[in-house]
């Protein structure tokens, strides 16, 4: 493996791992701790995606002139500091306020860690690499619910041990400023480009990319910030919660590692990601009881990772190699788009219509994109680049 992948993937296990140990439990304690209603919690959630909806694109522009490996050691520092922070909260702005510096850290790790893959990958080795550090990431947020739950199982002070989570996760972060920096140490990604706003053009010309990742990344914001609470209000413990999302960690993995068989036939497999995604949130909308959770968060698993790889070729395999950084920055901020408008809408549908009501919304919305997918199946195919 090359060396500069392999210290991107080390960064995203660790990165994986924090995020792991602190995210699941962040929402309970927003609400059982801190004392924030449904719609707040949606606020919390849009203060973390604002953010990924512009930053990335700035990144993007960075990523074409500036070397990668560096960029990537500022998300890392910025994380670790905003994780800190969350551990001595103690009010709902507060809250907006940490979790606004995490998703501006985000936008510093997720695209310069994807660009520093695509730099050394050949063809549709990319699909490949990009999956498996997707899947690393993961396999590291997998284990952080186990730890959380084990520090949670210890029976402390529900607020106290929650703060004690989130310092832990803060100092998983700062091991990771080790590999970040050995990346940063090579020249990556210094082409000295033109500044250019070509790569938001560009993005229009993939219109069922865009409504993939829309709901995709909607859906998935909703799972990361409100889908816990909605877990404990059916009567899931935080233990269990911490499970499901080991178990929701699993599925991931598992799909992320058989990316490159299913990228054989990816239309197909872009409408079974949706169309799984749908079901999942129906059988949550009726679902009592960790069997229905877990067998929704299974679905969740596996829509909710590959088709992050593969459309991500999709769009970089019909884009000239040279802009790369600025494509995947602009791809990241539709991400962030989905993730904001997600949890605050999901928010206020909890708050006024019940906590079940956004899965019943989301399924619906699910059916009508796997329609399209399956209408529009050809121009979810990818291509070798343009014009390497």
């Amino acid at each position: 493996m090359n060396r500069q992948i392999l210290f991107v993937n080390i960064t995203g296990i660790v990165i994986g791992l924090a995020y792991g140990i602190h995210g699941p439990i962040l929402p309970i304690f927003s609400t059982t701790v801190v004392g924030a209603s449904y719609t707040e919690l949606g606020i919390i959630g849009l203060a973390n995606f604002v953010p990924y909806m512009f930053i990335p694109f700035l990144v993007g522009l960075l990523l074409d002139r500036f070397n990668h490996g560096k960029l990537l050691v500022i998300g890392v520092v910025i994380n670790t500091a905003a994780m800190y922070l969350l551990s001595i909260a103690q009010t709902v702005p507060e809250l907006m306020a940490y979790r606004a510096m995490t998703g501006v850290a985000h936008a510093f790790f997720w695209p310069p860690s994807q660009a520093i893959i695509s730099e050394y990958s050949e063809g549709r080795e990319r699909v490949k690499n990009i999956a498996k550090f997707t899947a690393l990431f993961v396999g590291g947020f997998a284990a952080g619910p186990l730890v959380s739950s084990l520090m949670l199982a210890g029976g402390n002070d529900g607020g106290q041990a929650y703060r004690e989570i989130f310092a832990v996760a803060a100092y998983v972060l700062a091991a990771a400023m080790i590999s970040s920096v050995a990346v940063s140490r090579t020249k990556t990604g210094e082409r000295m480009q033109k500044w250019s706003l070509d790569a938001l053009r560009s993005i229009a010309r993939f219109p069922e990319v865009v409504i993939m990742l829309l709901y995709c990344t909607t859906a998935f914001g909703v799972v990361l910030t409100i889908y816990p609470v909605f877990l404990h209000e059916r009567g899931i413990s935080d233990v269990e919660v911490g499970i499901l999302f080991f178990a929701f960690s699993v599925s991931r993995i598992v799909a992320l590692f058989t990316t490159g068989r299913l990228m054989k036939k990816t239309s197909l497999t872009l409408s079974a990601v949706t169309g799984s995604i749908a079901v999942a949130f129906i059988i949550s909308f009726f679902g009592y009881g960790a069997d229905a959770f877990l067998v929704a968060m299974l679905l969740m698993g596996f829509g909710f990772s590959v088709f992050f790889p593969l459309t991500l070729d999709i769009v970089l395999g019909k884009t000239r190699r040279d802009t790369d950084g600025s494509m995947i920055g602009v791809y990241e901020t539709i991400f962030g788009a989905g993730w904001t408008v997600g949890p605050l809408a999901a928010g206020i549908l909890s708050q006024y219509y019940g906590g079940a009501a956004p899965y019943a919304v989301f399924f619906v919305a699910g059916v009508g994109v796997t329609v399209m997918a399956l209408l529009r199946r050809h121009r979810l195919e990818p291509a070798g680049h343009a014009n390497p």
